[in-house]
């Protein structure tokens, strides 16, 4: 049965209907019936083709929410008619050492989603039975979708690097991410510190969770943090004064990027070492890591902020990322069965 999809046919193009042939199922995949799926920036950015590697026809849609319809013969993880999600990854090679090891998000063959495959943008998508992590009960399933890209893009580290409740966090940039990393390390048990330009948000970035909020373009607001953060999550991709973030750590702190900054991070080695700082980064999260983080969102009733589209305005939905106007993520909700 052929795939009903939004594809865009040329970079910075229109989505428009297209079908494809998906094939016979390989005896390690689930058909999962698409019931919604998030818009993300990362969507924007492979159909414009900034990163290079976007083939046309180009259906996006990493953030998928929707029932399995149909399991591979070797498939025991889930069966038909459950509930599940898929983010940016849709295989891993299970043997690598990385894999092996539990990180399954940095095998280096790991396939991607809507990378030289068509996404989530469609009333069917397929993947590997590993990477279709169940949604649990406590989760809307129309809201859920930015948790299997956004969520686990800020939850990964909170585990990885081993951030404490008695640990005070910064979150840089209060958007698609940042707004779901300042409910993560509220619910963490840290003292969560937001950092945002934008003003008149302090009320909603403390209800979402920040008990400070700091005006990033104040200097001396900036200069008080002096030594105080143990760790600074940096959801934002634009250049930004990132000797005033590292001033900010204290000692052993932590500068971490979740961001895609497109610009080379200028830092004075000094200040790293005289406080044993650090500076890293990290690509979403393992299949196991993602079941934690909605099993975590599930308990402390975490959720993206969303507004929501038929998946047939789907350009609107996009005009919408590009534009910086949503609050805070887009999700489709299928409308091509109807």
């Amino acid at each position: 049965m052929a795939v009903r999809a939004f594809a865009a046919q040329k970079p910075k193009g229109p989505l428009e209907p297209f079908e494809y042939e998906p094939g016979p199922l390989g005896d390690g995949q689930v058909e999962i019936a698409v019931s919604h799926c998030g818009v993300c920036h990362s969507d924007l950015s492979m159909l414009d083709n900034d990163w290079g590697q976007t083939k046309y026809p180009f259906v996006p849609g990493h953030e998928v929410v929707g029932t399995v319809r149909a399991v591979g013969a070797r498939v025991r993880t889930v069966r038909p008619g459950d509930r599940v999600g898929l983010g940016w990854f849709s295989q891993s090679c299970m043997h690598c050492r990385h894999c092996m090891g539990g990180d399954h998000n940095l095998c280096p063959t790991a396939e991607q989603t809507i990378v030289a495959r068509h996404g989530g943008f469609a009333d069917t998508v397929r993947a590997s039975a590993e990477w279709a992590v169940p949604l649990p009960a406590g989760l809307d399933p129309a809201a859920a979708g930015p948790l299997f890209c956004g969520g686990i893009t800020v939850f990964n580290p909170l585990v990885q690097f081993d951030v404490r409740p008695t640990h005070k966090v910064g979150i840089v940039g209060i958007g698609g991410l940042g707004h779901m990393a300042v409910q993560f390390a509220n619910k963490w048990g840290c003292e969560v510190f937001a950092f945002s330009s934008t003003p008149g948000k302090e009320a909603e970035l403390k209800g979402l969770g920040a008990h400070h909020v700091v005006n990033s373009r104040d200097d001396a607001a900036m200069a008080q943090l002096a030594g105080v953060l143990d760790f600074i999550l940096v959801t934002v991709n634009v250049s930004l004064n990132w000797p005033a973030y590292v001033n900010a750590l204290a000692p052993r702190g932590r500068l971490h990027f979740v961001g895609a900054v497109g610009e080379p991070v200028a830092l004075p080695v000094f200040p790293l070492l005289m406080g044993q700082k650090s500076m890293s980064g990290s690509p979403l999260g393992s299949p196991v890591t993602t079941a934690r983080m909605l099993e975590f969102a599930a308990r402390h009733n975490i959720a993206p902020v969303t507004e929501t589209f038929p998946m047939s305005k789907a350009n609107d939905a996009l005009e919408r990322v590009r534009s910086g106007k949503v609050r805070y993520r887009a999700v489709l909700a299928n409308d091509l069965s109807a």
